[in-house]
């Protein structure tokens, strides 16, 4: 008779050992319920008392395999000792730092011999600190950030479709370049993706560090048409998700994204919360990009800066590879589709600025209000000079400059476009004095004319309203008003 299968709600709820202690009790009564043979020799046999094998038999047949299941303590799974004694276990086990069983046993034991409490063993000592919920050992050792990334529930966010929620982030390569200078260094990665297509919108690669420009470039390549016909993400997001770093939160990125309707959305400082998918593209480009690339220096691995033979535009060359020829056609592992084929769905029509230049105006500017002084604009210690700035001496100006050329500025008033200032010093070239007189004479021609016309109008109209001459008035000519002034040509 082959051995019954434990199918009960009961049986199904054992632990190993209680299955494997049922199932020996079994093999005993086997020959007596399959062969007949006695109780008296079967228990012979297997050295076990008469009367505990005819319990078993008879339970066997009342209940089958589970009556042959030793019935459990009621008190199994606790612990015979006073509870404050326990809650004194566990609180020792949950100071900072994390202290060692052997000196939780020892201070247990002194404080139960004080209170006359039941000494415990170490086994118990060390089964009640094994019995700790880790949430609370993390929450107590680690403190709440690392509980935070661990154990707290997080809400991802899933955008409705392409361009509804973009993300960027920085982060700096396993890998050394050639630098200008023949220097090796670890560049830095800014890359923007599409959360709901997981595509690649647009990146950039510096040897500087993460700074509110680097983002700007990142940000207009994917904001515009792209020359690769092979990359067609493009648009102005509606939602730009970043973590709280300054380059994200400057005044430069904040004005961009007023001008381009995109709203700004930061995690909270040291918690990255939903910024795992960012995040995973950057292992990616580390472990499927790079480790083909010479200067390949993968974290925990001896400095290899000596192995650098790339340049900053080799490896610029290779990510723009991975990312339009791989990256954004491969399928992927959550979406079920490739990033492009998947951006590209249902016919979907970004949103765009209406020229490049007004693009540029935005994210690769910097605006700051200035005053038109006598003698230009004055910024960063430096003076900024054109003729048209003649006619706005004493105005209230914005300037929008490129951080990487300061040689020129450009001048708004109002929403105005005047001109481009220079700096003469940066731009090697000047404004003449010969420019400025007559841009000087020509302000104030036009300034003397304004006065003209406006007291024409007033004395046209005071005239209208003066009370006409009396009858036989001798008119007075300019020679009869003048006479009474001294004339040295008459004496």
């Amino acid at each position: 008779m082959a051995t019954p299968a434990i199918e009960s709600t009961a049986l199904g709820r054992l632990t190993a050992a209680e299955r494997e202690a049922t199932m020996r009790r079994f093999t005993v009564l086997r020959p007596h319920i399959e062969d007949g043979v006695p109780l008296t020799r079967a228990a012979a046999e297997a050295g076990i008392a008469c009367r505990t094998l005819q319990r078993w038999a008879a339970a066997y047949r009342d209940r089958g395999l589970a009556g042959l299941v030793r019935a459990r303590r009621s008190d199994a799974g606790r612990r015979r000792m006073p509870e404050e004694l326990r809650h004194l276990v566990e609180g020792l086990a949950l100071r900072r730092p994390a202290p060692h069983v052997t000196w939780v046993h020892r201070r247990t034991v002194e404080v139960a011999k004080d209170r006359s409490w039941p000494v415990p063993s170490y086994s118990t000592v060390y089964a009640i600190v094994r019995a700790l919920d880790p949430a609370l050992v993390v929450l107590a050792h680690e403190g709440t950030k690392r509980y935070r990334e661990v154990y707290d529930l997080i809400h991802r966010r899933e955008a409705e479709g392409p361009n509804a929620i973009w993300q960027a982030d920085h982060t700096q390569l396993d890998l050394w370049v050639i630098t200008p200078s023949g220097r090796p260094a670890r560049p830095w990665l800014t890359v923007v993706e599409d959360d709901y297509s997981r595509a690649i919108t647009g990146y950039a690669v510096n040897l500087g560090a993460p700074s509110a420009l680097n983002t700007a470039l990142a940000l207009r390549q994917a904001i515009w048409r792209k020359p690769d016909p092979a990359w067609h993400v493009c648009g102005v997001p509606s939602v730009f998700y970043t973590d709280h770093g300054s380059d994200f939160t400057s005044a430069h990125m904040e004005q961009a994204a007023a001008e381009l309707k995109i709203r700004l959305v930061f995690s909270l400082p040291g918690q990255p919360r939903g910024r795992g998918k960012i995040e995973r593209i950057m292992d990616t480009v580390n472990t499927l990009c790079l480790s083909d690339l010479p200067g390949y220096a993968p974290r925990g691995a001896k400095d290899r800066a000596g192995q650098a033979r790339l340049s900053l535009a080799e490896l610029d060359h290779a990510l723009g590879g991975f990312f339009i020829g791989t990256y954004n056609q491969r399928e992927h592992g959550e979406t079920g589709r490739p990033p492009q084929a998947r951006w590209e769905a249902d016919a979907f029509m970004p949103r765009m600025p209406d020229v490049l230049e007004q693009l540029d105006l935005l994210l690769l500017t910097v605006a700051k209000p200035r005053k038109v002084h006598t003698d230009g604009i004055h910024f960063q210690s430096l003076r900024y000079l054109d003729p048209t700035l003649a006619a706005y001496v004493g105005e209230d100006v914005t300037i929008r400059y490129d951080p990487r050329d300061l040689a020129e500025i450009r001048v708004f008033h109002g929403e105005r476009f005047l001109t481009r200032a220079i700096c003469p010093h940066l731009a090697g070239r000047s404004v003449t004095l010969k420019d400025i007189t007559a841009a000087r004479n020509a302000r104030r021609r036009e300034l003397s004319g304004t006065l003209r016309r406006r007291a024409s109008v007033v004395d046209r109209l005071l005239a209208v309203h003066e009370e006409p001459e009396p009858p036989g008035t001798p008119v007075q000519t300019e020679e009869s008003s003048t006479s009474r002034l001294r004339r040295y040509r008459e004496e």
